[in-house]
C-alpha cells in the first residue's frame, strides 16, 4: 500500500492520462454501431435483453447503424477534429454485443472501421458468452500492430444479480473469457454497475477486491439508473426500489476505489443518460460535475485508488 497517492492529479488511475502518455496526445474514441444484437435479445440464450438496458439512452450520435461503419468512423473523426483538434482515434464498437456473429462476418466490419492512418486502436464492447478462441486469435494478431481492447460486460460478480437482470450468463462465464483472453497482447476492459438495491454495501466493496486480480486493464463503473422503455423501469414503477443519491454514490465509489488494484485504469466513474429518458435517480449534474464531486471527495478524505488494496496474496 502507498502512504500517499501515486496519482496526484486526480487520485485514481485515469484512462485518459494513460492514453495521452501512450500516444503522445489526446486520443478520442469514435463510437460506431456495427448492426449487432445480443444473445439475450435474439433468443440465442434469452429474449428481451438486460432489464436495465435501453441502448438509445447511451448511444452517441456518431453510432448510426443505418450508415456503413466506415462512414460512421469518418463522421466521428471529423467531429472530434473540428471541435477538439483531435489527431488520433480509437474506434469503439459500442451498442449491443459486437462479437455476436461468425468471425468471417466480423472481420470485414472491423477492417472497414480501422482503415485510416489516424486510427491507433480498436475497442470492441461485447459479452463473455460471445467470444471464442478463433475470435481471440484474430484480435491477438491485430494487436501486434494496433491498440486492441475487448470490453467484457460483467455488471456484477453475483449470479443472483446476473439472473435477476436477465444477463443470460453467469460470473464463471466471465472468468472463462478473462482466462482465454489474458496474456495475448489484448487489453481487457470490464463494466460494473454499483447500486443494485439487493446487493449490500459490503458485497459491492468486496467485488472490488475480487475483480482486482482477474486481469482487468480498464474498468468502467456505472451507477444503477433506471431509463424509460426497459423492464427495470416497469419494475420500478410497479414496486419502487431505492436508488442512490449523488452523495451516496460518491461515497460508495470512493470506498470502492480504495479497495481496487491501483494498476487497473479507470475509464468511467458513473453512468449517464439523457434527462428525457431518465427515470431516476435525477442528480441534475453534468458529467464534469459528477466527476468533480468524486475527485473532490477523494481529496477531502485524503484517499486514493488502491489505498486499502492488499493484493491477491
Amino acid at each position: 500500500m502507498h502512504s500517499q497517492s501515486p496519482f496526484p492529479e486526480n487520485r485514481y488511475n485515469a484512462y485518459g492520462r494513460f492514453l495521452r502518455d501512450k500516444f503522445g496526445g489526446r486520443v478520442y474514441k469514435v463510437s460506431v454501431d456495427g448492426g449487432f444484437s445480443c444473445p439475450n435479445r435474439d433468443g440465442t440464450v434469452a429474449v428481451n435483453g438486460c432489464t436495465y438496458c435501453n441502448n438509445s439512452s447511451f448511444r452517441p450520435g456518431t453510432a448510426n447503424r443505418l450508415k456503413p461503419v466506415g462512414e460512421q468512423v469518418l463522421t466521428g473523426m471529423d467531429y472530434f477534429k473540428k471541435r477538439y483538434g483531435a489527431e488520433k482515434f480509437i474506434v469503439y464498437f459500442q451498442p449491443f454485443s459486437n462479437t455476436h456473429a461468425p468471425l468471417e462476418d466480423l472481420i470485414p466490419i472491423y477492417e472497414s472501421a480501422i482503415d485510416h492512418p489516424d486510427i491507433v486502436g480498436l475497442s470492441v464492447g461485447t459479452r463473455p458468452d460471445c467470444i471464442d478462441d478463433d475470435k481471440i486469435a484474430w484480435f491477438e494478431e491485430l494487436a501486434r500492430t494496433l491498440f486492441v481492447t475487448l470490453e467484457y460486460g460483467l455488471q456484477s460478480i453475483y449470479d443472483r444479480t446476473l439472473e435477476r437482470i436477465n444477463r443470460g450468463h453467469d460470473y464463471r462465464c466471465w472468468l472463462d473469457a478473462m482466462q482465454r483472453t489474458g496474456n495475448r497482447g489484448i487489453w481487457i476492459g470490464a463494466h460494473l454497475i454499483l447500486g443494485f438495491p439487493w446487493e449490500t454495501r459490503e458485497e459491492v466493496l468486496q467485488s472490488a477486491g475480487v475483480i482486482s486480480d482477474k486481469g482487468i486493464d480498464f474498468l468502467k463503473l456505472h451507477h444503477l439508473h433506471v431509463v424509460k422503455n426497459t423492464a427495470m423501469a416497469t419494475e420500478f414503477q410497479n414496486n419502487p426500489f431505492p436508488l442512490l443519491s449523488l452523495d451516496e454514490y460518491v461515497e460508495l465509489v470512493v470506498d470502492f476505489l480504495e479497495q481496487l488494484n491501483p494498476e487497473i485504469l479507470i475509464e468511467r466513474l458513473y453512468g449517464f443518460a439523457p434527462l428525457d429518458q431518465l427515470v431516476g435517480p435525477v442528480w441534475n449534474k453534468s458529467k464534469a460535475g459528477i466527476r468533480h464531486r468524486i475527485e473532490q471527495r477523494l481529496k477531502e478524505r485524503d484517499t486514493w485508488q488502491g489505498r486499502l488494496y492488499e493484493g491477491s496474496g
